[in-house]
């Protein structure tokens, strides 16, 4: 029968029109956010078609056919042209279509989506926030062209605003913009939008979006579920650069992982930049000096020298002939790409400890620039690099590398530390005067690269080898003078002879060894290296582990208690009745132990949280529980009776004096104007609906109000979605329960976020008094997270120490990208113990493991929370090297969609490990 169906048919078109304001309201988030972390939104951002897509849904959905005119379609075009006869915003907008459909016909229909008329198929949409560049011809208009433009000119909200007052001539009754509700919501979101600016300007990234926080989720499922992704293999940079170039396909295979490799000479995670200096040229065989980027970079493997061009850094592609055949002969100068792959051949990238000897050309005493020629293991010069002059670049760079070798390696001879100048080149015995026709002389210095970590080099040691050793001899390197720089022996390619100095340590004789005195020296100097490595080492772990336990000891239970695969299935309605047997429950141990490694089952919360919460006293029976909570109800009456007598009393004071109800008799007229007149001249009135006759002074009424006014704010807007806050009757005894609160405790007063604490126990409970009296207990945790309490700065310092230690690796990208290690972005949620991350099920699975883990395993168990909410998502953070908006941008988006059960599987581990590492176990 019809009758039958028409309910069903109804809640489905209910569901249909809340799932596309639902839509249009995660668009419009989307955009707002986009607005406030890139500070613009372009007119050609995917946001806005995005947003431009919801509302086009929003009303074609139930349009009527007849009323857009003869042999029209449902688009919505042709309601815009039927409302701009009108509307003079619409018909703006219109004359704003017609003219850009006028310029190519075939594309009329491109304005609006919702045709379905026999034509081509369009080009395939990119995806939302694609990072694809969008390539839109002049012929090809934007979709929904009209909701656009009307966005942009800010009429948009304007016009759907008059589409809802005169809904009854272009909509159905049931349509979404007829819905009295649905509509209004629908022209009040989109006035955000209207009111932003938008931009054409075409920036480097003018058509790219930040990917929301969905879309990175899903790239890092994917990537991490695919196997046979293998990584870009790194460049091979350590060619010798006096060779000739390389293969035509290992120049083709370059230029992919270019950026990889610029990125890699800045400071990063995985390498520390030690030195870095442009404009220093390199001589390369055959060629003119090139200048570039020289760096220095420590990692796991050792220091690496990078020399890169500068035509590789900044991106630079050659189109004249003379400047390519100056480079080698690569290239004819055509194409850019080949031009600019010529230069890879010339990048450096050099392992310091395949180096032996460093020669340095020093002219003018540090002032006039410096030379450098490296020599490998090979005994083959790398081309000279040729530092710029002024300000004693060659010997910033010698004593980064004498920094960087310490404490396996060591330059031979060492630099000198002078007091107050910093590094100092030594000094020969013997300078010979300058030349009297020349003011600066040039000097050379040959340093060796000593490792410690070879046992050739310790076998080298004079000192060591042989106790006759003469120390008032010249150490192996040497200090040449001449009169020109063209005396400089580093210019020279045939230096076999002059790599080893005259004093350079000779190869030990076997009669020399034959007493076995010098190697037992050895062995026994090896010894001591090794034992006091050995000690330091471990006096290290043991001021680390002290600095643990003194500091984060407190955040953790010291006993362990062990969870068995039966306490992980929670705490059953069958468990429940086994623990809580005549009414008393006597095991509170094992009640935490299961609501802790499992939780509640959901038909046992409103018994079980009163004593998570401390209402209840483990072991008490069902009458003592009874007077309590008759106590507690009388209590609540009494002072909500109080709070309500003194919002009778403002409200009277607050109304002006000349306006009078009709409904009153005269006699109560009388008394509210002589209440009035005693409030205006400062004197204490007596509230006639107090039962208790209280008096209330003018600076509380004002107070007391000025709390009233902030509770109304936030009860109207608390988790309206949720379906326990629909009815109104909830929503005023959520507003009681805050009254009642903030009456008995109005020095400190209401702050936001009070409601949300709140909200979860009514749901709960659904009793006033019993959720006021549990409220009550859980502030005596939580009020100290609030303004007014500095439990706040001590979970952001916990936070840092925690993650520092557990997490080093994230805690210094943290640390590198704008240092948001202050964690900021855990504000809210350490303010509401996660509430607005969860969705309403999970939250009460979580606040009940946070109210038994106080027991059982940590009262700081919220920093735990918080730090498995980030490691769950460190691979995203790390691969996107996120800074402080980008983070809090990410955990936004992703509020109710986090496992709550992962989530606090891993806070558990991480208890766990560090009540592991403080035992020492």
């Amino acid at each position: 029968m019809p009758g039958l169906d028409a309910t069903p048919g109804f809640e489905m078109d209910e569901n249909f029109k809340e799932r596309l304001i639902r839509n249009v309201k995660k668009e419009v988030k989307q955009i707002m956010e986009e607005a406030v972390t890139r500070k613009f939104v372009h007119e050609e951002s995917s946001s806005i078609t995005s947003l431009c897509a919801a509302v086009e849904a929003c009303l074609s959905q139930g349009l009527r056919r007849r009323a857009l005119g003869l042999f029209k379609t449902s688009s919505t075009t042709a309601l815009l042209h039927k409302v701009a006869k009108s509307f003079p915003p619409a018909n703006h907008i219109s004359r704003m279509v017609q003219d850009l459909e006028n310029v190519d016909p075939t594309n009329r229909k491109s304005s609006s989506s919702g045709d379905s008329t026999s034509k081509p198929l369009p080009p395939p949409l990119l995806k939302k926030n694609s990072t694809g560049i969008i390539s839109q011809s002049h012929h090809q208009q934007p979709k929904y062209l009209w909701i656009r433009l009307a966005l942009l000119e800010k009429q948009l909200a304007g016009i759907i605003a008059y589409l809802v007052e005169n809904s009854s001539r272009y909509y159905e009754k049931d349509s979404l913009v007829a819905d009295p509700d649905c509509g209004s919501i629908l022209s009040s979101l989109l006035v955000g939008p209207c009111a932003l600016d938008y931009s054409k300007t075409k920036t480097q990234d003018h058509f790219w979006t930040d990917p929301p926080a969905d879309e990175l989720v899903q790239r890092h499922r994917i990537s991490s579920g695919t196997t046979s992704c293998q990584p870009t293999p790194p460049l091979n940079f350590g060619r010798s650069l006096h060779t000739g170039g390389s293969s035509e396909d290992a120049l083709g295979q370059m230029p992919r992982s270019a950026k990889d490799y610029v990125e890699s000479l800045h400071q990063n995670s995985k390498a520390t930049l030690l030195y870095g200096k442009n404009n220093v040229n390199v001589h390369p065989p055959q060629s003119d000096p090139m200048p570039g980027y020289l760096s220095l970079h420590q990692s796991a493997r050792g220091l690496v020298i990078k020399w890169t061009p500068n035509q590789l850094m900044n991106g630079f592609v050659s189109n004249c002939s003379s400047e390519t055949g100056g480079i080698g002969g690569g290239g004819d100068g055509k194409d850019g790409k080949e031009d600019k792959s010529q230069y890879w051949q010339y990048a450096l990238n050099l392992r310091v400890e395949d180096i032996v000897y460093v020669h340095c050309h020093q002219q003018g005493g540090g002032e006039g620039g410096g030379t450098v020629v490296l020599v490998g293991q090979d005994g083959v010069q790398r081309p000279p690099i040729c530092f710029p002059t002024g300000q004693g670049h060659l010997l910033s760079f010698l004593s980064c590398l004498e920094n960087g070798l310490l404490p396996m390696g060591q330059l031979d001879p060492p630099l000198w530390s002078q007091r107050g100048k910093g590094k100092a080149f030594p000094r020969s015995r013997r300078r010979p005067a300058p030349m009297p026709d020349q003011n600066q002389e040039a000097i050379d210095y040959v340093f060796r690269i000593i490792s410690k970590a070879r046992p050739e080099d310790l076998l080298s040691s004079q000192e060591l080898m042989d106790p006759g050793y003469r120390r008032g001899v010249a150490k192996n390197w040497r200090v040449l003078s001449s009169a020109s720089a063209s005396a400089s022996s580093s210019d020279s390619p045939h230096t076999s002879e002059s790599l080893n100095p005259p004093d350079s340590p000779a190869i030990p004789q076997p009669e020399q060894n034959s007493n076995g005195h010098p190697i037992r020296l050895v062995c026994q100097t090896m010894k001591r290296q090794i034992i006091s490595r050995a000690f330091y080492g471990w006096l290290a772990y043991c001021r680390h582990l002290s600095t643990v336990r003194t500091h984060l000891s407190g955040l953790v239970n010291g006993k362990i208690v062990e969870g068995s695969t039966e306490d992980r299935e929670g705490l059953t309605v069958e468990r429940w009745q086994l623990l809580s047997q005549d009414g008393c429950v006597t095991d509170s141990q094992q009640v935490l132990r299961l609501a802790y490694y499992g939780g509640v089952a959901a038909e046992l919360r409103s018994e079980v949280w009163p004593y998570l919460l401390g209402h209840y006293v483990w072991g008490s029976t069902s009458n003592e529980r009874q007077d309590l909570d008759e106590g507690t109800r009388q209590s609540y009456e009494t002072t909500m009776s109080e709070w309500l007598a003194a919002e009778a009393v403002a409200t009277q004071r607050d109304r002006p004096s000349s306006e009078s109800s009709a409904s009153h008799s005269s006699e109560e007229q009388d008394d509210e104007s002589d209440l009035g007149d005693s409030i205006e001249d400062g004197e204490e009135p007596t509230s006639p609906v107090s039962s208790q006759g209280g008096i209330y002074s003018k600076e509380l009424l004002d107070l007391f109000a000025l709390n009233l006014h902030r509770i109304d704010k936030d009860v109207q807007r608390c988790d309206r979605n949720y379906w326990y806050f629909v009815p109104p009757d909830n929503l005023e005894k959520l507003r009681n329960i805050m009254c009642t609160y903030v009456w008995e405790r109005l020095d400190a007063g209401y702050m936001q976020g009070m409601c949300d604490l709140v909200a979860p126990l009514l749901v709960v409970f659904d009793d006033e008094a019993k959720t006021y009296a549990c409220f009550c207990n859980l502030m005596e945790r939580m009020s100290a997270n609030f303004p007014h309490g500095g439990a706040m700065d001590a979970h952001f310092a916990n936070m840092r120490s925690l993650i520092q230690i557990l997490d080093a690796e994230l805690f210094e990208l943290m640390h590198q990208h704008g240092d948001y290690t202050h964690f900021y972005f855990c504000y809210r949620w350490f303010l509401l113990d996660f509430k607005r991350e969860l969705v309403y099920e999970d939250v009460f699975m979580v606040w009940e493991v946070i109210w038994a883990a106080r027991y059982v395993a940590s009262n700081h168990f919220v920093l735990f929370l918080a730090l498995a909410l980030v490691q769950t998502y460190r691979d995203i953070i790390l691969t996107n090297s996120m800074d402080f908006t980008d983070i809090i941008k990410f955990f936004n988006e992703m509020a109710e969609r986090h496992d709550a059960r992962a989530v606090l599987a891993l806070s558990r581990e991480l208890v766990l490990q560090l009540q592991t590492l403080i035992e020492n176990k």
